[in-house]
């Protein structure tokens, strides 16, 4: 076991401060990292390293999904690839050090590669704070059976209660219905999302939806009578599905159909990207195809896995759960993902327009950072990883080299 006379207490102090003020030189950082890899095997140095920083101020509590993200980016800095894999033992150690360590800084930060990530750059564009956007918010717009729409955010909603029986408003905002049990003349009601918006409903029969900004779906009003429970999707949206082997849960997209009788699964089909993703957290689900039912192609899923339709062809492909899941949870998972392809998701949630000048680098990121940051903290941690930049006029983003 290390004694004190090992390492300088003062020292590790020192270097907390500069890592959660974002100024820490490279030298330093690289000090740092030692320490915290002489920690995986010194419960003395482990445990008071997490004494220095519980003694730092904290605004916020750090989540389950945060610390396993911030795990695998720590772990992924080339300062570690050469280890060998460590032990659940060392594994549950070292887990807690990255999350103690990373509370602050390293959220934020899309990490492209370890070099210039803690380096500021004078050249950061003033007006993306100058011209600071807000993230989405809780906010759709309900339209029932009869045509009368409704506007609904996480407040309350008395035009709601006048124009329907069995719909109410729970305390957190989202919207539930009261299954009546009676059979009647099918109404389907339609949610949708603005860009900029998101939402949760309870259908009649306790299925759970989460709908990401710039989505839609239609529904039937109560599900009692009808040989199956189907809904239709366009956009993005994440289910729970309640267990009815009688009536089995059907999605429809404009170019599949996912058929389901209780599982957890998401599914993007936004008209502006290529593929249609549907990816199964728990469960089993048979995802097809939309065509002649000569030639349907259909797959049957396993948790972890994801169908991906692109150019009528369906594959099935290993998935990232907690990527394809986060937005429903607050946060922005890139995994290898394309500077486009993250552009269009933040153009959606900040309800902005994105352009591009020309040459813009053909690169990949990888991070995680809050949803309900300002656009300007996001644009801001792109810069760090060098080689694009931004320009922010009104909702409009013009993306830079």
């Amino acid at each position: 076991m290390t004694s004190e006379k090992n390492f300088n207490k003062s020292r590790i102090r020192q270097l907390f401060v500069a890592y959660v003020t974002n100024s820490i030189p490279h030298t330093d950082y690289n000090e740092l990292m030692d320490y915290v890899q002489e920690a995986r095997r010194d419960t003395e140095l482990h445990a008071f390293m997490e004494q220095v920083w519980n003694a730092q101020p904290i605004t916020q509590p750090f989540t389950e999904l945060e610390s396993k993200v911030l795990y695998q980016q720590i772990l992924s800095d080339k300062r570690f690839t050469a280890n060998p894999k460590p032990t659940i033992p060392v594994y549950r150690m070292w887990y807690g050090i990255a999350a103690s360590l990373v509370l602050i800084s390293l959220i934020a930060i899309l990490m492209l590669n370890y070099r210039g990530v803690f380096k500021e750059k004078e050249f950061l564009s003033k007006n993306i704070i100058k011209n600071d956007i807000p993230p989405g918010t809780q906010k759709a717009v309900l339209t029932l059976g009869n045509g009368i729409q409704v506007e609904l955010t996480a407040a309350g909603n008395d035009s709601l209660m006048r124009n329907s029986e069995n719909i109410v408003k729970a305390a957190d905002g989202q919207l539930v219905y009261q299954q009546s049990g009676k059979t009647r003349v099918t109404s389907y009601n339609t949610i949708e999302t603005p860009r900029g918006g998101q939402y949760q409903i309870i259908l009649p029969d306790g299925t759970k939806v989460w709908l990401n900004s710039s989505s839609r779906i239609k529904y039937p009003e109560s599900f009692a009578g009808l040989h199956k429970r189907a809904i239709e999707l366009s956009g993005e949206a994440y289910f729970e599905v309640a267990h009815n082997r009688k009536q089995p849960f059907t999605v429809n997209t404009d170019n599949q159909t996912v058929e389901v009788l209780g599982t957890h699964f998401n599914v993007t089909s936004y008209a502006n990207e290529n593929e249609t993703r549907t990816t199964l957290v728990e469960g089993s689900v048979k995802v097809s195809k939309n065509q002649d039912k000569d030639q349907q192609q259909s797959l049957t899923l396993i948790p972890g896995q994801q169908a991906v339709l692109t150019g009528g062809i369906l594959n099935i492909e290993k998935a990232d759960l907690e990527a394809a899941t986060a937005w429903k949870d607050g946060y922005f998972i890139f995994k290898d993902e394309s500077l486009q392809s993250i552009m269009r998701k933040i153009s959606r949630w900040y309800d902005v327009e994105v352009t591009y000048s020309k040459n813009i680098p053909d690169k990949r990121y990888e991070g995680s950072i809050s949803r309900f940051k300002n656009v300007s903290e996001i644009l801001r941690k792109f810069e760090l990883t060098e080689g694009v930049h931004f320009k922010v006029e009104g909702r409009r983003i013009t993306v830079m080299p």
